[in-house]
């Protein structure tokens, strides 16, 4: 049914910083979903290869030290290059088995140069196109120590049966503006990626989801001390402070109403799942719709720019 849509939230710690693997282990986990009858599935921020949790524990903000330039140039490495096809096994996966997917991965891309690294949430749809590639905005306190700022390109939703979605990074969701360029696009499935934790999700998915009337799923990864792989640069300065488990989790869906219809779920790696009734939507909007009838255009307007930056800008080039 159309007005139905069954959903996969999953929860898992990747191979950390080993893109090979981790892909390997995503791909593994989308087989898992489809066979369950799962229509979209939803990855943590930065799941492709990882979270950068050595920050906190190694002096990160600290000049020329060499634990942070070889874990930073060892990230780099990890990352994924898009346009070089990194992500094409997932995409004919994604074809095969006709389900949508939000993927959580560091980006190198080629068109900021190739060196710096970004926080993107990628859109995969049914047919195993990529749609949308949202580098976060604006990375939190000690992620600027290793991301670049992103810009306003993925603020983009897409048709999922009867739903329109979206979504953001992290932190991002606790800002006003990039929810609202959702909203005005007509989403009404809200997809809010973390790195990890019950404290992230267990307040900004009911309150988006009420302020929204939406339906909104948080997803986020885990991670123990035991995950970090043996091969990993500087492994016994990473150990040495971090804690017992540095992602809980915490995946968990709330309803347009702003009540549960998943809630968060801690300390377990594994796939969730659920089926959204797309009619809750209409019901919720009947009393609040934030760019609908409970909107006010004539005294305030949001403008985006959604134009890819890059620092070079090639004119007159011949073919």
């Amino acid at each position: 049914m159309e007005n139905l849509l069954n959903v996969a939230l999953a929860q898992i710690a990747p191979v950390w910083l080993n893109k090979k693997a981790t892909i390997e282990k995503i791909e593994n986990t989308i087989e898992e979903a489809s066979n369950n009858g799962s229509e979209l599935i939803v990855f943590g921020e930065a799941l492709l290869p990882g979270y950068p949790f050595w920050l906190a524990y190694t002096e990160g903000a600290a000049w020329n030290l060499n634990v942070n330039k070889e874990l930073h140039a060892h990230y780099v490495q990890n990352a994924i290059q898009i346009e070089a096809g990194e992500l094409d096994t997932i995409c004919a996966l994604a074809k095969e088995k006709s389900i949508a997917i939000y993927l959580g991965i560091m980006e190198r891309p080629q068109d900021r140069g190739g060196h710096s690294i970004y926080a993107s949430l990628v859109y995969i749809n049914a047919e195993g196109e990529i749609r949308s590639v949202h580098r976060k905005l604006q990375p939190t306190y000690d992620e600027r120590l290793t991301w670049a700022p992103g810009d306003g390109h993925g603020l983009q939703v897409h048709p999922l049966k009867k739903f329109t979605v979206g979504g953001l990074n992290c932190w991002e969701n606790w800002m006003p503006l990039p929810r609202a360029a959702l909203y005005g696009q007509g989403e009404n499935l809200h997809i809010a990626v973390w790195p990890g934790n019950l404290h992230n999700t267990k307040d900004i998915t009911r309150f988006i989801a009420r302020e929204s009337r939406s339906y909104v799923i948080s997803v986020s990864s885990v991670m123990a001390k035991s995950d970090f792989p043996k091969d990993t640069p500087h492994l016994d300065a990473i150990l040495n402070k971090v804690p017992g488990v540095l992602a809980n989790g915490g995946s968990c869906i709330s309803g347009p109403d702003g009540e549960w219809v998943l809630e968060p779920v801690v300390d377990k790696e594994g796939v969730l799942y659920q089926t959204l009734d797309f009619n809750k939507v209409y019901q919720e909007r009947q009393n609040f719709d934030p760019v609908g009838h409970y909107s006010r255009p004539d005294v305030t307007q949001l403008v985006v720019n959604r134009e890819r930056q890059s620092t070079v800008v090639f004119k007159n080039e011949q073919p």
